[in-house]
């Protein structure tokens, strides 16, 4: 028996699937069963709880092989992160009563810093926290997701794609998020011992993420970047709430500076094999 938290989400659902694939059973946390139906109906076992729930999260660990923890998407966080703080004391209370014989813990590139890191920080706080458990540890920090660029299937259609990102012929860490499924379900059933740190993701630019969505669409499409002075307005057009931007501003910053990236020179480092233009096609085909 495997848990997968946030098995409703992109990385959950892909850890879920080629857990199940493997042939082997899946527990799940989540809030909400009937959003979860579908993998009750695969044979997920469903625990419902909260994330911030200690004792729920007790239950779900009890007997497992291994365990799949994550930092739920908090988008707009306070500035004192506590909403972050809450599932990691509730993280570390159900591994003090229920310890697995191993973790996985998705982070982030980046994570390994102690500041400027906006929205990173929870990922980091969650690293901090779990470092020194006594039971085997991987952290995999991902890049970007590239399934945060398909709306460039829809804004693509105007021949640009706007980006954060500056200058846009910089690569940067990217993944597909059904890569680091596929690597979580690997380290879950593998066999190691201690911590380690896996830093996951290719090399990709924003002119690259415009080139593949061009590709798709059949046009030309080319990557914009927004002057700083249009991203509050921008992020609160993704639906960031007034006065709630500024995790998101700080993040960007970092990328852009260089500041948050793949600079752990002994973490392990493995590459994608889900090329942008192949997610582009998969949503542009509404799979």
């Amino acid at each position: 028996m495997f848990l997968v938290t946030g098995i409703t989400g992109k990385v959950g659902g892909a850890t879920a699937r080629a857990l199940l694939e493997q042939g082997k059973q899946v527990r799940a946390l989540v809030r909400d069963e009937a959003k979860a139906g579908q993998w009750s109906q695969q044979g997920v076992e469903l625990i419902k709880g909260e994330w911030e729930d200690p004792a729920a999260m007790t239950r779900a660990l009890s007997g497992v092989e291994a365990a799949y923890f994550m930092m739920p998407p908090i988008q707009a966080p306070s500035r004192d992160f506590r909403e972050a703080k809450a599932v990691i004391a509730s993280y570390k209370q159900a591994l003090a009563k229920s310890a697995p014989p191993k973790l996985v813990v998705l982070s982030s590139m980046g994570s390994e810093k102690t500041s400027g890191l906006g929205l990173i920080t929870s990922t980091h706080l969650l690293e901090e926290a779990l470092s020194n458990e006594p039971f085997p540890v991987a952290f995999v920090r991902a890049g970007s997701f590239l399934e945060n660029y398909v709306f460039g299937l829809q804004a693509g259609q105007g021949g640009t794609l706007p980006t954060f990102y500056a200058p846009t012929d910089r690569k940067l860490p990217m993944i597909a998020t059904v890569d680091i499924g596929a690597e979580i379900a690997k380290l879950l059933v593998s066999e190691w011992t201690g911590k380690r740190v896996i830093e996951l993701g290719s090399m990709v630019s924003a002119d690259d993420l415009a080139a593949a969505v061009g590709k798709v669409l059949g046009r030309e499409v080319k990557a914009q970047a927004l002057p700083r002075e249009a991203w509050v307005s921008a992020l609160q057009q993704m639906g960031l709430p007034e006065g709630g931007t500024w995790a998101y501003e700080e993040m960007i910053e970092g990328v852009n500076s260089g500041w948050i990236g793949f600079s752990d020179s002994d973490a392990e480092k493995v590459s994608g094999t889900t090329t942008a233009q192949e997610v582009f096609a998969a949503a542009h085909a509404g799979k």
